[in-house]
């Protein structure tokens, strides 16, 4: 099977933003209008100073309280400013560079969503009733006097029905008012695992009628994602088969449960799952802990982002991660979604930055294929190899350095973190707790010629 190849977001790293907390906006919707997305606006030195190349939005429009509790899919929150607001705010990121992706909440909407709302008002009268999963002859948690379907046991987000032509034409043409009014360059599609098909053919069509290079990602748990990533449906999806193997293979010393998957998902066996596809690669996001509260020792939090950047996918990084914050899921959303004073810059954040500047520069990085070198369970080798460039990633949990012998890495290597050339006589000494990104000079010349 053929796959988009070009694709801008195949090259760029992701910033995602949970709007709402990031902004300070109030938890619950109290109607008063205050444009609090000018703090965003405010980031973009910082954005543009770690080399993010798109930003992605966690739920903007109206809503009762998170965000995925949608009143109206046309209208910015009043807690965070107006269209016009928008507007101009994806304007200034494009003028510096940065591409805009939207959440879109597509399989559920709030109580107070307009066709919900007439349903409640008019009962079986209603023109909304097939817009839908509904039974009168049941109850609801609220005392509707009818049952409704939700989203897996929340009543406070009722479930549209996408079999209905009219509702999955609803959310078309707000998509297509997003693109006209916004200037968006992609979606990110909430719960996508739970989507119709059908419908999001539908949107992959008529978003490519708008913008060829739209861009469409998923949000996937586990499982195969082969269905949603098939041609003529969504360019990504979330990679949390990775995700989690990520902080387990680091908490416990434990490399082979990562280059497992790695190899399983991206290497070149006939029965690899994703070789070629470019999931969405992420150490936390506004659902589950903070990368820093998860990792039982901080010295492997570069080890983590090593990972993220070096392996196949798009490397999507969450607000504040990128300087060590933290925050545990069992204390709650909130936890997860803070406003953030200004941004902060310290050796994480400078490591991570060269990650970024590195994967932007390096081709390997972005569309080369997956090789396994040497796994033991404190190290890990592996390789990406993409036309002449050939790019090796070393990770070492060990508490005291690591050396690599292989005369097989060619006589003179370019350590792409440390942005200096040098001769490694065959062997390679990782220090505790570090990552190397090398890269062969015989190879690079060679391209060069």
């Amino acid at each position: 099977m053929l796959y988009n190849q070009t694709m801008w977001a195949y090259e760029k790293t992701i910033y995602q933003i949970y709007t709402i907390g990031f902004c300070g906006a109030p938890r619950r919707n109290d109607g008063i209008k205050a444009d609090r997305l000018k703090k965003v606006e405010d980031y973009i030195p910082h954005l543009k100073r770690l080399g993010i190349g798109a930003v992605l939005f966690n739920p903007l429009f109206e809503s009762e309280s998170h965000g995925y509790d949608t009143r109206d899919m046309r209208n910015v929150d009043v807690r965070l400013g107006t269209n016009k607001d928008l507007a101009e705010l994806v304007k200034r990121l494009h003028d510096s560079g940065i591409r805009v992706l939207l959440d879109a909440v597509f399989n559920h909407v709030g109580r107070s969503f307009f066709a919900f709302e007439d349903v409640r008002k008019n009962r079986q009268s209603s023109r909304y009733c097939s817009w839908f999963n509904l039974s009168f002859d049941g109850n609801s948690w609220f005392n509707d006097g009818f049952w409704y379907e939700d989203w897996e046991g929340c009543s406070d987000l009722v479930k549209l029905n996408l079999a209905n032509p009219e509702v999955r034409e609803y959310l078309l043409e707000s998509v297509r008012l997003w693109i006209q009014e916004f200037d968006i360059d992609g979606l990110r599609l909430d719960v996508a695992y739970l989507l119709n098909h059908d419908f999001i053919r539908e949107l992959r069509a008529r978003t490519n009628s708008l913008k060829r290079d739209f861009f469409l990602v998923g949000e996937a748990l586990f499982g195969d994602y082969n269905p949603l990533i098939a041609e003529g449906m969504l360019d990504s999806v979330t990679n949390y088969e990775c995700y989690k193997g990520i902080y387990s293979s680091i908490n416990s010393g434990n490399f082979f449960e990562i280059s497992y998957s790695y190899n399983r998902q991206f290497g070149n066996d006939p029965w690899c799952l994703y070789t070629g596809r470019h999931l969405l690669s992420f150490a936390d996001n506004h659902d589950v802990s903070r990368i820093a509260s998860l990792l039982s020792d901080e010295r492997n939090l570069e080890i983590a982002y090593g990972l993220i950047f070096s392996m196949p996918g798009i490397p999507c990084l969450y607000y504040g991660s990128e300087w060590g914050m933290r925050g545990r899921k069992e204390d709650g959303d909130d936890a997860l979604r803070p406003c953030v004073a200004a941004p902060e810059w310290n050796t994480l954040t400078e490591f991570i930055c060269r990650l970024i500047r590195i994967r932007n520069e390096e081709k390997a990085l972005s569309y080369g294929n997956y090789r396994n070198v040497q796994v033991t369970n404190h190290q890990l080798v592996f390789e990406r190899t993409w036309n002449e460039e050939q790019v090796f990633a070393f990770f070492n949990l060990a508490d005291e350095d690591f050396t690599v012998y292989g005369d097989y890495l060619g006589n003179g290597m370019r350590d792409l973190l440390e942005n200096e050339d040098f001769v490694p006589e065959g062997n390679i000494v990782i220090p505790a707790h570090k990552v190397k990104l090398l890269k062969t000079q015989v190879q690079e010349e060679g391209s060069r010629a």
